[in-house]
């Protein structure tokens, strides 16, 4: 008995943890798909096993397809664009610059703001008329317009928003991982005459890769579970043109009170992010070590 007294022990230390997650994550998943079902419960009338109906029904919903394109357009539209600026904000503050800190602090400040608060700002910003961007549109002549009210520009709008919020929490990484770098390696690559550019190709780049797969996996679920700039700035609007996979499914959910077909359209949702996460490791994976 005292040989496995370690293993024991071992196994008593983690199941707390087991069972916040079993109970929070992996209970709920299950659940969900079995709920999907079925129809949803209304009134007198109990739940009934419908098999693929909710599926079949989705199949044919403009509106989810719609939902779907937009989220796709949202993440193409994010994911590289947050990336890349937090790489560059991350180069920029951890050289030797005056008010470093200052900096540091500037790009992180929307990254604690919450959000509900950040869609505030920028509907301040978007506002038709007196609006910031409109107020600086009128100096150089240019004709009010509706941000958030036209089609063709309210998902970009969403997309500078989450950009903005969302770089200076990439950076964080970024940084951490910059000052782990030892300078030995600039210093040899100075020696044998490579240029900074150079070095960053050959060099950083490549050791800054562990990082980049984990900051890319976040920003790809980030980029499906926004709801709560959706909710407070456009609803979805104008004609869905802005409504996002997420976004949907608390619709769906909680306004019209379906909960068999929200929960079919969270197990899509599940399904993707599996999806795109096991292909970025599988095809990171291999280039994520630097040899």
């Amino acid at each position: 008995m005292r040989r496995f007294e370690p293993q024991i022990q071992g196994w008593l230390l983690l199941l707390p943890a087991a069972v916040l997650l079993v109970a929070f994550t992996h209970y709920p998943a299950v659940a969900t798909v079995w709920h999907s079902f079925f129809s949803t419960a209304r009134g007198g009338r109990a739940a009934q096993f419908i098999g693929l109906d909710n599926y079949r029904d989705m199949m044919d919903d403009p509106v989810f397809w719609q939902a779907l394109r937009n989220n796709a357009v949202f993440a193409l539209g994010t994911i590289p664009v947050s990336i890349a600026l937090a790489l560059l904000m991350a180069l920029w503050v951890n050289g030797r610059i005056l008010g470093r800190g200052m900096l540091r602090l500037a790009f992180f400040t929307p990254t604690v703001l919450p959000m509900i608060a950040v869609a505030n700002i920028w509907l301040f910003f978007y506002t038709p008329g007196y609006g910031l961007i409109d107020q600086l549109g009128s100096l150089f002549g240019l004709p009010e317009h509706n941000w958030l009210g036209n089609r063709d520009t309210v998902l970009g709008c969403l997309i500078v928003v989450t950009v903005w919020k969302e770089a200076g929490f990439f950076m964080i990484f970024y940084l951490a991982a910059l000052q782990q770098i030892s300078p030995v390696l600039g210093e040899a690559a100075a020696v044998e005459g490579a240029g900074r550019w150079y070095f960053f190709r050959r060099v950083t780049f490549p050791l800054l890769m562990p990082t980049t797969l984990f900051v890319l996996v976040n920003a790809v679920i980030n980029s499906f579970r926004l709801v709560d700039h959706v909710v407070a700035m456009t609803k979805g609007g104008p004609d869905n043109a802005s409504a996002l996979l997420l976004y949907y499914i608390y619709d769906v959910g909680f306004r019209f009170w379906d909960t068999g077909y929200a929960a079919a359209l969270t197990v899509v949702l599940l399904v993707i992010l599996a999806v795109l996460a096991l292909g970025q490791f599988l095809i990171l994976e291999r280039r994520v070590h630097y040899q």
